[in-house]
């Protein structure tokens, strides 16, 4: 079992994003701390970080260890050195991510944080905008639907969300279900879109998964809001594939229904995004960490 020195060490590598960053927080040379590191990796026998010129980028690995032992660590500093604990729990941390996620996921598992004085600013909007809200340091952390590509974000993935095609049961009771096990793409045809952007994101990635192909149907309503687009779906304004963790609740009521059913369903992984070396501020380390470890309660999305 790896020792509480290294892991903590770990942590650190992990929250900061570069070795050197991580030697000078914890009082230690950078050899040390990459000896330390070489050792925790060898007792786990797994690679936990890839090294570049810019710092280092943390594995699956590594950020399943981080989650799992992360507020553990905090806990036990917190019971060790009270005054130092405290500190993470003071400031102010810029969090943005898509509206319904954040109000019905991000928020709730947040808010007990708040109790002991920490203060989250909240942006909402699409993944694009935001992650380049995250390069131009505006927020500071992103729960983003798409996985960055900048060079100076890193992305840890948090949860994966599935996605299930929905409509309203007058429009359900138009598809032929013979032609939908045949040609799904041409039963479906008919029936008009609610989508979450004009380039039809979510139902445009259900489509090539499911189908091999773009959908031809056309649009009736587009609204940046997964909320929204379920309240049109239900109105009965257009069909549309959205995540299950949001249709659950209608498919229950019987406000709308399954409109296909894929042997393995579709999946999106959420992550969060912070810029390189951002996790050494003790009140973003907390937030990244707390949400990493509690969303795994949150059950399939």
């Amino acid at each position: 079992m790896p020792g509480l020195d290294l892991l903590s060490t770990f942590l650190e590598i992990y929250r900061c994003g570069s070795l050197s960053a991580a030697a000078e927080r914890l009082g230690l040379t950078q050899p040390a701390v990459s000896g330390q590191l070489a050792r925790l990796e060898d007792q786990m026998g797994e690679q936990l970080f890839v090294r570049s010129r810019k710092g280092v980028t943390p594995t699956a690995h590594a950020a399943d260890l981080a989650a799992r032992v992360g507020t553990h660590l905090d806990e036990l500093r917190a019971a060790l050195e009270p005054s130092r604990a405290g500190a993470a729990h003071v400031g102010t941390v810029r969090i943005a991510g898509p509206g319904e996620l954040m109000a019905m996921r991000v928020l709730p598992t947040l808010a007990p944080l708040t109790t002991r004085g920490l203060r989250i600013h909240v942006t909402l909007g699409l993944a694009r905008d935001l992650l380049a809200a995250l390069t131009e340091g505006h927020v500071e952390l992103v729960v983003s639907a798409i996985r960055p590509t900048q060079q100076d974000i890193v992305a840890t993935p948090l949860i994966d969300e599935e996605f299930v095609l929905v409509g309203a049961p007058s429009l359900a009771r138009t598809v032929d279900n013979a032609r939908l096990a045949g040609d799904p793409v041409e039963a479906l045809a008919h029936l008009p879109l609610v989508g979450y952007a004009d380039d039809l994101p979510i139902v445009r990635r259900y489509w090539l998964s499911e189908f091999d192909r773009r959908p031809p149907n056309s649009i009736s309503v587009i609204v940046p809001d997964l909320r929204a687009v379920l309240a049109a779906v239900i109105a009965g304004a257009g069909v549309s594939a959205l995540p299950r963790y949001l249709a659950e609740p209608a498919l229950a009521a019987g406000s709308v229904e399954l409109l296909h059913e894929p042997a393995a369903p579709p999946l999106n992984t959420l992550y969060l995004a912070t810029r390189a070396g951002a996790l050494v501020h003790p009140p973003l380390a907390l937030v990244h960490d707390h949400l990493r470890t509690r969303a795994h309660s949150w059950g399939a999305l």
